[in-house]
């Protein structure tokens, strides 16, 4: 038998290609409990580092719409710092939801958030794709729609976390739209939009709002997307993705406040220090969030 017919009868012995086996759609739940890297004495410790860094030092919002709704509300601070009472940021700690749910456009993908659900979604705006075909290439718009429909397909992944490859191929001015309607219309999970700047936040929710075929005050009354803001450690925020966040928290749409603060380099080199630092600039703008709106849902992101 010559070589072309032995793979020829090798490629009719092989079963047909079908869907990849996985299990139906489910949100798991953490039942251990949490591990406490702390005794109770070194949380107060650290929790009295934290108040004190906000009441003495402060963070500069660099927003000052945001800076003056503090001021109004009692924190003092010059230009855009602002330092915070201890007792008023415990007051505003203490409306965050400690769970909510988060309804996309198809409710059966609704997201439980809190009370120890895992939640897993995508990478956020990796530069390049990769396959064992096609091996590495930068991100474009056809590997953008790819990534989607396995974000789709799989029912380990519950949310989208941003694009999952970065299309350098769409214009930057349009990017947030062009790929925002490329997920509302390619899935029908929960969306993440990115927080730049004012516009890209009213235009992201109003796209999931119409997606959806709500109402504004239908819109605004349940959380349907999220967004994620970082800081510019150490204690700084930029002004324009300050302004998007209020927004998202004023039509009560979750926002992760995630502090960029990086032990050794843009916080202190140790932990506690860094620890200290990053929550810090975290609470300030969680503070700000429920003093805009009480009770929005609002999570604490980290990566030092």
């Amino acid at each position: 038998m010559s070589d072309e017919q032995t793979a020829t009868r090798g490629k009719a012995a092989r079963p047909p290609l079908t869907a990849v086996s996985q299990m139906p759609w489910s949100i798991p739940r953490l039942i251990d409990r949490p591990v406490d890297p702390l005794d109770p004495e070194g949380v107060a410790r650290l929790d009295a580092g934290v108040m004190r860094i906000l009441a003495d030092i402060g963070v500069d919002l660099q927003n000052g719409d945001a800076a003056l709704a503090l001021r109004r509300a009692g924190c003092r601070g010059t230009g855009t710092t602002v330092r915070f009472d201890p007792a008023f940021v415990a007051e505003k700690l203490a409306l965050v939801p400690r769970s909510f749910t988060i309804t996309p456009r198809n409710p059966a993908r609704a997201i439980p958030v809190g009370d120890g659900h895992l939640l897993f979604g995508c990478v956020s705006s990796p530069p390049n794709a990769w396959d064992l075909e096609r091996g590495k290439r930068s991100g474009d718009r056809a590997a953008f729609r790819e990534m989607l429909a396995l974000a789709q397909h799989f029912n380990c992944i519950h949310f989208l976390g941003g694009y999952p490859v970065e299309p350098a191929d769409v214009p930057a001015a349009s990017r947030h739209s062009e790929c925002m309607a490329e997920m509302l219309t390619r899935t029908d999970k929960v969306c993440h939009a990115y927080s730049l700047n004012a516009a890209q936040a009213e235009d992201a929710m109003e796209m999931v709002r119409l997606a959806a075929g709500l109402s504004p005050g239908e819109f605004a009354a349940a959380p349907r997307m999220f967004t994620n803001i970082n800081s510019l450690s150490p204690l700084r925020y930029e002004g324009a993705v300050l302004d998007a966040a209020m927004r998202f928290a004023r039509q009560g749409q979750p926002v992760i406040v995630t502090p960029f603060a990086v032990a050794g380099a843009t916080a202190p080199v140790t932990l506690a220090g860094a620890v200290a630092v990053a929550l810090a600039e975290a609470l300030a703008v969680i503070t700000l969030l429920q003093l805009l709106n009480p009770g929005c849902p609002v999570m604490l992101g980290g990566l030092s």
